[in-house]
């Protein structure tokens, strides 16, 4: 059973950055797609980014413009989320998932498509 956690969030002010870990137990992440997403309060589940299993393509919501990156390092079977230019608008609990496979060249856009999540993190921005 892959089991996964995050951290590295807290209170940043507008114009900061943040990078935020997801670590993996349980099962190797390096089979896995996986996908960020964030919940801000009274909303629904948004997707942030996602990579495929392959890390050959990577997806970003149309509000990142850029700020946000994916990585994943298979040796500490852990990915990251690295925010930069943070808003006050990405205020949320961020969550990082898994699902197992898929496309090499696709990874799934919505909460359905993960079987694995993270208890989530807290990020706010303000000043």
């Amino acid at each position: 059973q892959l089991q996964l956690v995050e951290s590295g969030g807290g209170l940043v002010q507008p114009g900061g950055s943040l990078r935020l870990s997801c670590a993996a137990s349980g099962l190797a992440l390096d089979n896995y797609a996986i996908g960020w997403f964030r919940q801000a309060p009274g909303k629904e589940r948004e997707a942030v980014l996602c990579v495929s299993w392959s890390d050959d393509y990577t997806w970003r919501a149309d509000f990142v413009k850029g700020r946000f990156a994916i990585s994943r390092d298979n040796a500490k079977n852990a990915v990251y989320l690295q925010m930069s230019s943070l808003e006050p608008g990405d205020t949320a609990i961020y969550y990082c998932s898994a699902q197992r496979g898929g496309g090499r060249y696709g990874c799934p856009k919505g909460v359905d498509g993960y079987d694995y999540w993270g208890q989530g993190t807290q990020v706010t921005v303000s000043s």
